[in-house]
């Protein structure tokens, strides 16, 4: 880990001069092929950069960050589409690197801010995840694995939320933008239209919608009719996004996919269309369809999402990074406080 801030330090200075390339050189090209044609030498070394890390986790958000979104708003950013298309607030530099590097979406709007349902905040959610990663490290052996499959679920979450919410803090500091919140309440969700399309992850819902969802279902329309166009666009989505996590997986493993996490999120694309049309028919009560979309999510998570994981030992990867930076961080504040004491 000594070695990792040099590793970040080249990976991001690339990722910046990257953008100032598209910035100052692709955007003055004509949208279309052109611009296209211009972003593919991006593209590559979008691609390669999470080899330059050896941490599981910031190679994880490293591929994350940049070979998934920053990829796809670039793909998007050559037909003038996405959120770094042309816009009055996108023609600055700075935002327009922000916006292509960071997972976040610019609020559009004066929309009122919703109160939370559970206090889950930047300055809870940080506190429980210490306490979560300091738990399983300790004591993983002796827990319930459907305990700790559960306490994974959490940590996804909170990480992601975590991450979008300094992204956040740090674009609003620097920029003044006013930005969209990482996710929407995912535990309460009524459906697995609802979860995956409103509520979980909504950067990557917008960005799967624009290059995927909407392409796929105009050209089915003309093959299926309007009515049905967008079901074949649902299964594309979610079958990008699941090679897509399987690629985030190949990097930090850099093993022979077991296509587990592929199936998974194929698996809940099947689960929307088939929500879709017992929809039609049938009306569930929200304190039945609430159980049941969750129970459907977590455990087709446990069958599929986690096992790849746990079984090439990323989880403890992770785990172990984290204490290690916390005691790092602890050490240097008990310094710090001891420096001050003695001045």
């Amino acid at each position: 880990m000594e070695g990792e801030i040099k590793n970040l330090t080249r990976v991001w200075s690339s990722v910046i001069a990257s953008l100032f390339y598209c910035h100052f050189i692709s955007a003055r090209l004509p949208k279309g092929n052109f611009r296209l044609i211009s972003l593919v030498p991006i593209f590559y070394v979008f691609a390669i950069l999470p080899f330059y890390t050896n941490s599981a986790f910031f190679t994880a958000v490293t591929a994350f960050f940049i070979t998934w979104l920053a990829n796809f708003k670039l793909l998007l950013f050559a037909f003038d589409q996405g959120p770094i298309s042309p816009k009055p607030e996108i023609k600055s530099l700075p935002v327009f690197v922000a916006t292509a590097a960071l997972p976040f979406k610019i609020k559009h709007g004066p929309t009122p801010k919703k109160p939370k349902k559970l206090p889950l905040y930047l300055a809870t959610e940080i506190p429980i995840s210490v306490l979560v990663i300091s738990i399983l490290y300790d004591y993983k052996q002796y827990i319930n694995p459907h305990i700790v499959l559960i306490a994974y679920s959490c940590l996804i979450f909170f990480m992601i939320e975590i991450l979008v919410e300094f992204s956040s803090l740090l674009v609003r500091a620097l920029l003044g933008l006013e930005l969209e919140p990482a996710s929407d309440e995912p535990y309460l969700s009524t459906s697995l239209q609802e979860f995956w399309g409103r509520r979980w992850n909504l950067t990557v819902s917008s960005i799967l919608r624009q290059t995927v969802y909407k392409p796929v279902r105009s050209a089915s329309a003309a093959v299926v009719g309007g009515d049905w166009a967008a079901l074949p666009g649902v299964l594309a989505a979610f079958l990008v996004s699941g090679l897509m996590h399987e690629l985030l997986f190949w990097y930090i493993i850099r093993a022979c996919p077991s296509w587990e996490m592929t199936i998974f999120f194929v698996v809940q694309g099947v689960g929307v269309v088939v929500e879709f049309g017992l929809k039609k028919k049938w009306w569930v009560p929200w304190f039945v369809s609430g159980p049941l979309t969750i129970g459907f999510v977590v455990g087709t998570s446990f069958w599929l999402f986690f096992p790849p994981l746990m079984r090439n030992g990323v989880d403890l990867r992770v785990i172990e990074e984290f204490r290690y930076v916390g005691n790092v961080v602890t050490e240097k504040l008990l310094q710090f406080c001891l420096h001050m004491r003695g001045t």
